[in-house]
């Protein structure tokens, strides 16, 4: 998929050490939800597990061909959080911090919201994030999800009680969006 800055593309496993450069860093995965990557064999790790999922892409910029995050659709039969119908999904996104605030992820969460809705046929996308994550939040209302609704006492990936917002978007209301 491209977007007008991206290009969202599988990850490669001669990509380890560019995933380990943003994801190691303490600020992204922990605040989602994921432990820092510990080292390059780690982030291998796990382009070969959690990244080769169907619908996960890397975030990669058309202007030096670098992946500089990650985001993916999760279905009702994978790692999610959302309480999700077989017709629905969730989209979740990080990227590496030196792109905070330049509007990638809703680029490409554009990007996967057009792929759930004219591809994939899917009724609803969620997207969820634990209380704090503002830049999480500011994703979800910059992209059109409305919210819906906060669970708390959520047990986080990596083990303490949180509070998780969720918000959604069906494709009535992508529709409406998106008029054209």
């Amino acid at each position: 998929m491209e977007t007008e800055r991206l290009i969202l593309r599988p990850w490669q496993e001669s990509e380890a050490e560019i995933l380990y450069k943003y994801a190691s860093d303490p600020d992204i995965g922990p605040i989602a939800g994921w432990l820092p990557h510990t080292s390059i064999e780690n982030s291998l790790e796990i382009i070969r597990t959690v990244f080769s999922s169907p619908e996960v892409y890397a975030v990669v910029l058309k202007e030096t061909d670098e992946p500089v995050g990650s985001c993916g659709i999760m279905f009702s039969d994978s790692l999610h959080s959302a309480a999700m119908k077989d017709d629905e999904a969730e989209i979740g996104y990080w990227i590496g911090k030196p792109y905070w605030g330049q509007g990638l992820i809703p680029e490409a969460v554009g990007a996967l919201l057009a792929r759930s809705f004219k591809d994939l046929n899917l009724d609803t996308v969620w997207c969820g994030f634990y209380e704090g994550n503002i830049k999480s939040k500011r994703v979800c209302e910059k992209s059109g999800f409305k919210y819906h609704h906060t669970n708390n006492d959520v047990v986080s990936p990596l083990g303490d009680k949180r509070t998780e917002h969720f918000y959604k978007m069906t494709k009535e209301d992508y529709d409406a969006l998106n008029i054209n």
